[in-house]
């Protein structure tokens, strides 16, 4: 049976297992359920887990609701495979303290098999746990996820949070769903001298692995790209003890400068780039030269674009930066003193200390910090790379005037809207294509260095970055 068919034979068997709303099985067609039992998740009661044993199913759904007298089980969860004769189902998005009623439906090609009802109660939420209002006319459907301290979060339009992890050691900066389907998260552990690695977690909060620096480096907080090929991109400290004499600094004046790395699934090193052997700390003020420390570039963003050009925002040059990922060598210096472009619809200096950096349809996605001295604003830059051309072709504005001073991220999504995280200013917000605000977080819910929205729990992973 063709995969069309097969669709809709399926989607039969759910409508009419939720059509009947009882507890009686429907009549066995297929393989045979030998059990289903339902358990909660550890640390997060909004979650329960459904194993299922069944012989010979090759997938099943979950299809569940509140327990009460009538109610149809309206809600299900995605199709997942049975490749033995046990297999796990995550159920997510739930009510704390609501009873549920479940049934499973097993298929073996067209053959489907729906068990009896099975009842379970959700627990109560920590009293610590944030809580949030949100809301809009025009909200994009889906999940907005970001990190609050040890917290990891996913809340819905309304605000009300749908799903949560609390790191059990630290805190994390960031909380991102990824390309590979997985979240990660980079806490910040009580050892000043260990490697700092982010963790990749899966739908359930459990930790799949570490992703870290090559060579001894220490991975930096603000962004990261788990590709599905088990590979990852991130930003390094590369810290080099110089003698800047000659430019009016001190000898010995420690040095941090942000590199990046492609490390391998299996931890090796397959591309850096670093600013020591393609930028000059010429031309820096003589207050920063004169500093025993200095924290040179700040790399806070990085994105990959369609060609395989790789774009780095590094905040304290106020410069996004295009690196060849095969030859390491510098493509082209948009913003700060090394600037190549020139600015069209805009003001000079066009951007400053910005994060968020993102790729869309070749155009650069921004959150100016400060670049203008009375308000933060999301910009987008059309670049003429031959010409060195860059136009602004959109900026949108907060809806109360907010300086972010530090943090902040940007989001397309698929309708082309876009989410903005306003970082220490404590706004994040949802803007139409005409810039109005259609959704928002109401009040002020702390710093959120990076606000982004997934269509699903079940899959986090969106392909807009």
């Amino acid at each position: 049976m063709d995969a069309g068919r097969l669709d809709l034979v399926r989607a039969w068997a759910i409508g009419a297992s939720l059509l009947l709303g009882c507890d009686d099985p429907v009549a066995p067609a297929g393989p045979r359920i030998q059990s289903v039992v339902v358990q909660g998740v550890n640390g997060n009661v909004l979650s329960s887990l459904v194993t299922v044993s069944s012989d010979a199913a090759d997938s099943l759904l979950v299809h569940y609701g509140f327990d009460v007298a009538s109610a149809p089980l309206d809600s299900t969860t995605p199709v997942f495979p049975f490749t033995s004769t046990v297999a796990e189902v995550p159920v997510l998005g739930l009510e704390p303290d609501r009873a549920y009623r479940l049934r499973v439906t097993v298929w073996r090609g067209a053959l489907a098999t729906t068990s009896a009802a099975v009842t379970f109660t959700t627990g109560s939420l920590p009293g610590d746990l944030p809580r949030y209002q949100a809301g809009g006319d025009d909200a994009t459907p889906g999940y907005v996820i970001f990190a609050v301290g040890a917290w990891l979060l996913a809340i819905d339009n309304t605000g009300r949070v749908v799903w949560y992890h609390r790191l059990a050691e630290g805190t994390s900066l960031n909380f991102m769903a990824q390309p590979n389907g997985r979240y990660v998260a980079r806490p910040a552990t009580p050892d000043p001298v260990d490697a700092e690695r982010w963790v990749e977690l899966d739908m359930l909060g459990r930790i799949t692995r570490q992703l870290g620096c090559a060579g001894g480096m220490v991975s930096r907080p603000h962004d990261l790209i788990a590709l599905p090929d088990g590979s990852w991109w991130l930003l390094c400290d590369d810290i080099r003890f110089l003698d800047l004499t000659a430019l009016g600094g001190s000898a010995g004046t420690k040095v941090t400068g942000t590199a990046v790395q492609h490390v391998g699934a299996s931890g090796e090193l397959l591309f850096q780039w670093t600013p020591f052997s393609h930028f000059s700390l010429e031309g820096l003020d003589s207050s920063v030269l004169s500093a025993t420390a200095i924290n040179w570039t700040h790399g806070n963003a990085l994105d990959l674009a369609a060609d395989g050009t790789l774009v780095v925002s590094f905040r304290n040059l106020s410069e996004i930066t295009g690196i060849d990922t095969r030859s390491g060598a510098v493509l082209w210096r948009l913003g700060g003193l090394r600037n190549e472009f020139r600015f069209e619809g805009t003001a000079m200096p066009p951007f400053a200390a910005q994060h968020g950096v993102r790729l869309v349809d070749g155009d650069v996605l921004l959150l100016d910090n400060l670049g203008n001295p009375g308000e933060s604003r999301v910009e987008r830059y059309r670049l003429d790379l031959t010409g060195r051309m860059a136009t602004l072709v959109s900026a949108y504005r907060p809806s109360i005037p907010v300086i972010a001073q530090l943090g902040g991220t940007t989001q397309r999504l698929d309708n082309g809207h876009t989410l903005v995280s306003f970082g220490t200013a404590g706004r994040v917000e949802e803007y139409d294509t005409g810039g109005h605000v259609v959704w928002q977080i109401k009040g002020n819910p702390g710093y959120v260095f990076r606000a982004q929205r997934i269509k699903s729990l079940y899959s986090p992973g969106a392909p807009a970055r």
